[in-house]
């Protein structure tokens, strides 16, 4: 029996008007929410194309033969539409099934024309020649040796992963890590899942202890599992760090998380840590502030941070091998930069430290010419290229990442000042520290010679890095390493509203509202209406009056859920400034589609491609004929990622606070808001924060949720550098 409601002609009834059963192809995703909430245009043969959206759809891609079980709606907003409750995925049986899949990009090395070519000598028998004869595919034009083997491989990787959707939607989860499992484990995949499941977690990416215990607990595995409590421990530890960059959690404190997490007694938690620890994978002693308490890190990062404060001790007390000359002092520099120059002249490690406006850059400068006078090497390093290209521009001198340099890279033609390795010049700087981490500082510490100078350069009042540890507050903390603060705001930069606003903020004032000089803020107490004026100021108000494109305006978030979170924001600013254009190729990943023009950065360090956390990109094609975009750095490097990939990039039309450290940018939109309770907003963000633009910062929001990041101070991240290279430095 069939109802012909509208235009839905061959629709199986259900149990009730409006129900339907029917096998579609997806033509193409309209809309991904973080949910997993999808929306999808869809076609089927007697079917003209229509809208279906649910959950249920999470992970289709275009070119999938699904069988959908739902209901038709009337949608206010987005009309007729099938309300899919049920989603199953079956192979293409039709032939202009089977052309819209192999054609869709799914099957790498196959695209539009060479579909049609293959399905019109196979017909409905396509796929059964390339599972099982596929050395007949070479009958057809333009197929090769080497294309048929690039085909067969491909099928064989989607036969898999989509046994793997199945598998995995089995257990509860979510179909879209199939693909990042297979990339892991290859054909071993669905023998992990199945085995121990509890491997995924820190292995691929977006698979924590819960995702994981689901796995195992419906595989069987007892609730008092030993393999599990050890995994709730270890889980504990790394979130410890992700989240809240602790290198070590206190023993009693990771042990109720734990216990806590697997709904156990503490005291099969304690053995899970004995074991850990007899097994060298964790590291417990007593706390190195001498608190009175164990503490327990894990391995990696416990020997990071003894090897970072040995090889700070090591530079500290070592005799200086730079040229002693005798050098004129800049009598136009305010005391405290001469003194600043005098302290890296003289000390193979110190730190420079100043707010806005008060001459970091120039110090630098002149402490750079200074030792290239005396006829010493000069490297000017920070942790991104961005910060790197500013703090060239504000010398006038090359400067490279701490990537860069700790490639050891040297070319004589790449603009560095000396033909070895740039961490064995006389004088190492590194502007930006304050985004150094633990794993980063120890690399750096460890490549500087005996006898070099490192001059650390930041501002302690900013966020501390990404990654776990807090380098420069921790450095800051041991009385005997030199360093100097710069505290006297030069006249041109008492002018700039923004400066103001940045050192009443630091102060612990708010700022003075609604501001002026570049400094605004716009009171609006909704939520949703700050999204808006957010996305108005970025997109029309701000570039219409300063007569600038729009990418001269960056829109910063404290938060990245909710409305004016980074992912809504830049969902919304994409859609303005980038829209999906008919014919156009476009790749969806997750809940984020990526099209040529995206402004993107790369979220993970990835030594391969040359191409580190932070930097700014542009991606300049998207081809899914060979499944892979590419993308040119601000630095004007081409990379390519394949589709599979492209979980380490994020989209920059609105990111957050903590990925702009290290920039600057002529304008900056940002909203204040106490969504989620504000739990993110403190004063070394919000600093950070107004400290970004260079003309313009507009700040959209609550004025109460404004003073409440202005009062509230972040908490210290648990780290014993600071005990351990006070100890070191004093025996």
């Amino acid at each position: 029996m069939t109802s012909r409601t509208r235009w839905e002609p061959a629709v199986t009834v259900l149990a009730k008007p409006y129900a339907a059963e029917m096998e579609v192809s997806v033509d193409r995703l309209v809309y991904v929410r973080d949910d997993e909430y999808t929306v999808a245009r869809m076609s089927a043969d007697g079917l003209p194309g229509f809208v279906a959206s649910g959950r249920a759809l999470a992970g289709v891609q275009p070119g999938e033969t699904l069988r959908l079980t739902g209901e038709w709606d009337d949608h206010p907003r987005h009309g007729h539409r099938l309300v899919v409750g049920r989603c199953e995925r079956v192979v293409p049986s039709t032939v202009r099934a089977i052309s819209l899949y192999l054609g869709s990009g799914l099957i790498r090395g196959i695209g539009p024309r060479l579909a049609h070519a293959i399905v019109s000598h196979f017909g409905a028998s396509t796929l059964t020649v390339i599972d099982t004869e596929p050395g007949r595919l070479r009958d057809v034009v333009n197929i090769g040796a080497v294309r048929q083997e690039q085909i067969v491989q491909a099928w064989a990787e989607q036969k898999e992963i989509a046994a793997l959707m199945v598998v995995l939607q089995g257990f509860g989860i979510s179909p879209l890590l199939a693909t990042k499992i297979y990339q892991v484990y290859g054909a071993a995949a669905r023998e992990v899942l199945t085995g121990d499941p509890y491997q995924l977690i820190g292995q691929v990416r977006s698979i924590a202890f819960h995702t994981a215990d689901r796995i195992a607990l419906r595989s069987g595995v007892p609730e008092n599992s030993p393999r599990r409590i050890r995994a709730a421990v270890l889980d504990r530890l790394e979130a410890a760090a992700a989240r809240d960059g602790h290198c070590f959690v206190p023993l009693p404190v990771l042990l109720a998380q734990a216990a806590a997490l697997v709904e156990q007694d503490r005291e099969p938690v304690e053995r899970a840590v004995d074991g850990l620890a007899a097994e060298r994978r964790v590291v417990v002693e007593a706390s190195p502030a001498g608190q009175g308490q164990s503490v327990v890190y894990s391995k990696e990062r416990h020997g990071r941070e003894v090897a970072l404060a040995a090889n700070l001790a090591r530079l500290c007390g070592a005799r200086s091998t730079l040229p002693h000359r005798p050098y004129a002092e800049d009598q136009t520099l305010h005391p405290d930069q001469r003194a600043a120059v005098n302290l890296a002249l003289t000390s193979t490690v110190s730190v420079l430290t100043g707010g806005p406006g008060c001459g970091k850059s120039h110090t630098v400068k002149v402490i750079a010419a200074t030792v290239r006078a005396m006829g010493g090497s000069v490297t000017l390093t920070a942790p991104t290229g961005k910060a790197a290209k500013r703090l060239s521009e504000l010398t006038g001198l090359p400067a490279m990442t701490l990537h860069r340099m700790l490639a050891h890279r040297t070319d004589p033609d790449d603009g560095t000042l000396f033909q070895e390795s740039p961490a064995r010049a006389d004088l190492v700087v590194v502007d930006e520290a304050s985004m150094l981490d633990l794993q980063m500082a120890t690399r750096l510490a460890a490549a500087i010679p005996s006898g070099g100078h490192l001059l650390l350069v930041g501002d302690g009042d900013q966020l501390p890095s990404i990654g776990p540890g807090s380098v420069l507050a921790d450095l800051l903390g041991v009385p005997e390493v030199p360093r100097v603060r710069l505290t006297h705001v030069f006249r041109q930069a008492q002018d700039s509203g923004i400066v103001r606003a940045a050192h009443r903020i630091r102060a612990g004032e708010p700022p003075e509202l609604p501001g002026g000089g570049g400094f605004w803020f716009e009171e609006l107490d909704d939520p949703a209406l700050v999204a808006d004026r957010v996305i108005h100021l970025a997109t029309e108000a701000i570039p219409r009056k300063q007569n600038i494109g729009a990418d001269q305006v960056q829109v910063l978030c404290p938060m990245r859920k909710g409305e004016t979170g980074t992912a809504e924001l830049g969902r919304r600013l994409q859609e303005r400034l980038n829209p999906a254009r008919e014919g156009d190729a476009e790749h969806w990943s997750g809940a984020s589609v990526f099209r040529v023009g995206d402004r993107v950065m790369p979220i993970r360090n990835n030594y391969d491609k040359g191409v580190f956390n932070g930097e700014s990109a542009t991606v300049t094609a998207v081809d899914p004929l060979e499944r892979r975009l590419e993308i040119r750095t601000d630095e004007g490097r081409t990379v390519e990622y394949a589709f599979g990939e492209t979980d380490e990039l994020t989209h920059a039309y609105a990111i957050s606070v903590h990925r702009s450290q290290g920039s600057e940018y002529p304008f900056v939109v940002a909203p204040v808001v106490a969504e989620a309770g504000g739990v993110m907003l403190r004063r070394s963000l919000l600093y950070t924060l107004v400290t970004r633009a260079k003309a313009w910062v507009v700040l959209v929001g609550d004025r109460e949720a404004l003073e409440l990041a202005v009062h509230r101070a972040g908490h210290p991240r648990n780290t014993g550098l600071t005990a351990r290279l006070a100890l070191a430095l004093r025996t």
